[in-house]
């Protein structure tokens, strides 16, 4: 009997309305070949559905999401919306309703293209970020006082559990046991946060006890940063904080080639919620509607998509076309030095997989 799949596709904004029917297609005509079938229900849960009715996404639609195998997004925000209201109104709360409390991105220089930097090659640059996806830094809980006066103040609270930063440890050292050099890299900066990365840093040596056989080494955020560029080589599995995990999953596909290519998963392990897949480079307002955008980074995810469901096969056929794809420069997008549109890049990748 052939597995059909119920994935909800939600555009949302910019050049997410250009890309994910890229990896639409794409998914679709693997299928084919791999003996499974998608069933596709599209959302338009975006800014421009904020500005007509108030509301990123109806008041019901995290139940909405329950009824799929998994969810497809495309990108999040547009000038006209504050980033604050576009993001809690929509990307966040899927997050932490669902329960996807492991974000994962791969980095990796893929054949075809250069990284800024200088001699460094594909066996050099090939890790994943684990970053924890629902609490931490980004909480709720804070406010302002004494608004518009000489005494206003912003309060932020940043909040770390045991259980929420037990399982994103466990999570990453259960990656790391799945790749060759088998190791995890802790971001941290307890010499100058006080009472949650000391916190992070002895979880981090409890989860190391409960997984031996895992290499293991401890960064300083600002320092992780700089090795990023100077030694990408040295990284593996990276696993940090939902802020710092942020930050070093836009600075690692910068040190790939491009943002354009980066994919990424949220992730609800146990399988209770599905999961949701998104490019990182967001919504790019502006370049968005002139069909220039690079198409790679929703691919990819798509190819995550069908591995966390199981298409193994399909998902390498994918990332096999991918690289494909990249390796003349008429088949690549301008931000990776070739001279591409979408549709030249989506016609390349369609190509490969045929």
């Amino acid at each position: 009997m052939t597995k059909t799949y119920r994935i909800a596709a939600i555009p949302g904004d910019g050049i997410g309305k250009e890309v994910l029917p890229v990896g639409q297609r794409v998914i679709d005509l693997v299928a084919q070949k791999h003996g499974f079938t998608v069933e596709w229900t599209e959302f338009d849960w975006s800014c421009e559905r904020y500005h007509e009715t108030g509301r990123m996404m109806p008041e019901d639609g995290i139940e909405q999401m329950k009824a799929f195998d998994s969810i497809y997004l495309g990108a999040v925000g547009f000038p006209g919306v504050p980033d604050h209201v576009s993001l809690w109104g929509l990307l966040i709360p899927l997050r932490r309703e669902l329960d996807q409390y492991a974000n994962v991105r791969p980095v990796r220089l893929l054949n075809g293209i250069n990284s800024p930097l200088a001699g460094r090659g594909s066996d050099d640059i090939d890790m994943i970020i684990v970053r924890e996806n629902v609490e931490g830094e980004y909480s709720e809980i804070g406010g302002r006082v004494y608004q518009g006066t000489e005494h206003e103040a912003a309060i932020q609270e940043s909040i770390l559990t045991r259980r929420g930063t037990d399982r994103i440890m466990d999570y990453a050292f259960n990656v790391a046991k799945t790749r060759k050099r088998k190791h995890v890299s802790s971001a941290t900066k307890s010499n100058g946060i006080i009472h949650t990365m000391p916190f992070w840093d002895e979880r981090f040596a409890a989860a190391a006890e409960r997984h031996p056989g895992i290499g293991t080494a401890q960064f300083h955020i600002d320092i992780m940063t700089a090795n990023f560029v100077l030694h990408p080589d040295w990284f593996d599995v990276v696993v940090a904080s939902n802020l710092f995990g942020d930050i070093l999953s836009d600075l690692g596909p910068a040190v790939a080639g491009s943002i354009g290519i980066a994919p990424s998963a949220n992730i609800n392990p146990e399988g209770k919620y599905p999961s949701m897949f998104e490019p990182v480079h967001g919504s790019a307002p502006d370049i968005a509607g002139k069909g220039v955008a690079n198409p790679v980074a929703a691919v990819w995810t798509a190819a995550m998509m069908l591995e966390h469901l199981g298409e193994s096969g399909a998902a390498a056929d994918i990332e096999r076309a991918i690289e494909t794809s990249l390796e003349r420069a008429d088949t690549k997008t301008r931000d990776l030095g070739g001279t591409a549109d979408t549709a030249g890049s989506e016609a390349a990748i369609l190509a490969a997989l045929s």
